[in-house]
């Protein structure tokens, strides 16, 4: 079993069942999921997304730069970051919250000695403000800071418990993969559980990748995903 994991957690998951704003009860459960994964003797860093409250998508038009943009979807990972930060602590988790824009009000900047200390402390890193930079979306930035980190293996959290031939939200048909080759991964227009630009640079790297459902009707879930007993493994 891998001894350093990368998480990457949706915006959307911290909404709760409306995908929207910040439910503290599903961030009380994530607490206790992360927690498991402690108890096993893993090392956890979590890159989060900010969809719950802005994608920068969303605001891309003539009138907003694109840039400009992708900077506010930043600043929504950031507020996740923190808040989820207080959720882990309060819950008993030694968690420490790092940045990677400037906004020192609200947490400490990211570096490379910063966070392998942390992680070397046994807390788990939460990481908020993607790459720093437009144009990279927090799934690429998921398997960077894996990279990074030196993590075993990157675990990328859904609504469904791995990667499917169709998606089986529109075909109810559909057949879940026990295992992907990245060539596939990337190649396949049918599979979009993750940025192509993702799953490019985990080939080019031969970090691992595992899509597993995080939901509360699958509690340890992550874990056994990270254990082989579910969801899919790319690579």
């Amino acid at each position: 079993m891998s001894s350093r994991v990368l998480l990457k957690l949706s915006g959307e998951q911290l909404g709760g069942t409306l995908g929207k704003g910040f439910d503290i009860d599903t961030a009380n459960w994530i607490a206790g999921e992360i927690k498991r994964l402690m108890d096993n003797g893993l090392g956890v860093a979590i890159m989060i997304g900010g969809g719950n409250f802005v994608r920068g998508v969303m605001f891309e038009s003539k009138e907003i730069n694109n840039v400009t943009a992708d900077n506010a979807g930043m600043l929504a990972t950031l507020i996740n970051a923190t808040l989820l930060g207080d959720v882990f602590k309060y819950n008993g988790l030694d968690a420490k919250v790092l940045t990677n824009i400037l906004c020192g009000q609200a947490a400490d900047d990211f570096t490379n000695r910063r966070a392998l200390h942390n992680l070397a402390k046994n807390r788990v890193l939460i990481l908020g403000g993607g790459t720093g930079r437009p144009y990279v979306t927090t799934d690429t930035a998921a398997v960077l800071l894996a990279l990074e980190l030196k993590c075993d293996l990157v675990v990328k959290a859904t609504k469904v418990d791995g990667v499917f031939d169709r998606d089986p939200q529109k075909f109810p048909d559909a057949e879940r993969l026990a295992s992907v080759t990245y060539a596939r991964a990337v190649e396949d227009e049918n599979i979009r559980v993750m940025d192509k630009t993702a799953l490019a640079t985990a080939e080019n790297y031969n970090i691992p990748i595992v899509v597993c459902e995080l939901s509360e009707n699958k509690p340890g879930n992550i874990l056994k995903a990270i254990q082989g007993q579910a969801g899919t493994r790319i690579g």
